[in-house]
């Protein structure tokens, strides 16, 4: 079977600051809250931390080459706010000089650039982080910095990534920076973060009214483990009330859905809603981005049957991330899982993406870009030095397949870009989980796996035969 995707379809890689550049020193930066986070005893595997990372600050144009030879059309980057900005609030010439040098390099080598503005990683001069409102008016006067020297090259930007795992794993569970577990902290943060992104959007359409706006969204979909049991069927809507609903409906209907706010009762930052603040955050977008890499099947814990409580990890005590479902249980559905533990599941995309179609994004004609899909995998190297990766090949044909299948179906989606160009720093798990296409060697130099070739052939052909 012969996959194609239409001569127009984006074919891309992402990347993140903080996960690739390194150089946490050089020109000025700030310090960040994951610079602050990786310091904390127990909270990163193997104590590492982003000093390094794949040193993309100081290999940046042995990058971009790499990805001109692949014929990846694309880059999706960040931007590090901490960079680009001192801590008084104005722009940060030398660090946003990388940024500048990044796009001219990448524009020379026929590739596109994708902008994040905020990937996770707050200057922590900014008082009281996401808690505090005033961080959604610096992020606006931040990209509008940003803009002045980028934007005459730059046509897409996009404001957050991910903003659930900044609030909920953030400020929810403590997984991730800036390490706290308060449901009230996790609401607080999910609104100032939509805030943000709206008076991005808007102060960013003020003054470039013909750029590309958006922002992306992590999708992990629960289905109920017996569809005909109501409790399981109860327990994951719970879970994509927060997980979804909480993020999609005030940005594409205007409003919170009513059972978050019943569900989240005092922990509901209700003085944090002000008048006015859901228009701005509603503000129309011409894109929305989806992460996706896994579905979980959940079941609702039985009479009886013991709590899950905290998690823990490497010595800490983790609260569940489903903030209205802490009594829900993931069910093993026997599936091939990858080295992050996440069932291999490239219907769950199909599904996803026709869902956000039909119910948020399709009635306001807004396209979607699959903007992180990928899959960790041991990656051997082998006796040639080469890693032999098919069990993501494997996952990328799937998953490229099943978005194909979204498109025939009628999902208005226009393009691709896989996690990640090259091994980097996976947050939380440390250098341990490889999600690249290039793995790293001991001084840093990459080395191209059995997947970048395959997937070279995808952007260059714009399919594979199934």
């Amino acid at each position: 079977m012969n996959v194609a995707f239409d001569p127009g379809f984006a074919w891309g890689v992402a990347t993140s600051a903080y996960q690739v550049e390194g150089a946490t020193d050089a020109d000025g930066r700030q310090e960040s809250i994951w610079d602050a986070f990786t310091r904390v005893p127990g909270a990163i595997a193997a104590g590492q931390d982003g000093t390094t990372a794949a040193d993309h600050y100081h290999r940046m144009a042995e990058d971009v080459a790499i990805m001109a030879d692949l014929g990846v059309r694309y880059y999706r980057f960040s931007v590090s706010w901490p960079r680009a900005m001192h801590a008084d609030g104005t722009l940060n010439t030398a660090g946003v000089g990388f940024y500048d040098r990044l796009v001219d390099t990448l524009l020379e080598a026929g590739i596109t650039p994708w902008l994040t503005l905020y990937h996770w990683d707050l200057p922590t001069s900014l008082p009281g982080g996401w808690l505090n409102r005033d961080t959604a008016r610096a992020m606006a006067t931040y990209a509008v910095a940003v803009h002045g020297v980028l934007g005459d090259r730059v046509r897409t930007w996009t404001t957050v990534n991910e903003p659930w795992c900044s609030a909920v794993l953030g400020h929810g569970t403590g997984q991730h920076a800036p390490g706290h577990a308060d449901p009230w902290e996790a609401f607080t943060a999910t609104h100032h973060l939509l805030l943000a992104h709206g008076m991005t959007t808007r102060a960013l359409r003020e003054i470039d009214p013909d750029a590309r706006l958006g922002l992306t969204l992590n999708f992990t979909p629960a289905l109920p483990a017996d569809p005909g049991n109501p409790a399981d069927v109860d327990v994951a809507s719970r879970i994509d009330a927060t997980a979804h609903r909480m993020w999609l409906d005030p940005l594409f209907r205007g409003r919170y859905p009513d059972d978050v706010i019943r569900g989240a009762g005092r922990a509901w930052p209700a003085d944090a809603v002000r008048d006015g603040d859901l228009p701005i955050i509603g503000t129309p977008v011409d894109l929305l981005g989806v992460n996706y890499y896994t579905t979980d099947s959940v079941r609702a814990r039985l009479p009886g049957e013991a709590a899950p409580g905290p998690l823990s990890i490497r010595g800490r005590r983790i609260p569940s991330a489903n903030l209205l479902a802490p009594d829900a249980v993931v069910v093993d559905r026997g599936l091939p899982r990858t080295a992050m533990g996440w069932e291999i599941d490239p219907t769950g995309l199909r599904d996803l993406l026709l869902r956000l179609h039909r119910g948020w994004t399709g009635p306001a004609g807004i396209p979607l870009f699959v903007t992180e899909n990928g899959g960790a995998f041991p990656d051997h190297v082998a006796d040639d030095a080469a890693v032999h990766d098919d069990d993501r090949i494997d996952y990328l044909r799937g998953h490229l397949a099943a978005t194909r299948e979204a498109i025939e179906e009628g999902a208005d989606v226009r393009g691709y870009f896989l996690w990640s160009l090259v091994d980097n720093f996976e947050w939380a798990e440390g250098y341990a989980r490889t999600f690249g296409l290039c793995r790293l060697d001991e001084s840093g130099g990459r080395h191209l796996k059995d997947s970048a070739r395959w997937y070279s052939s995808v952007c260059r052909s714009g399919g594979f035969e199934g």
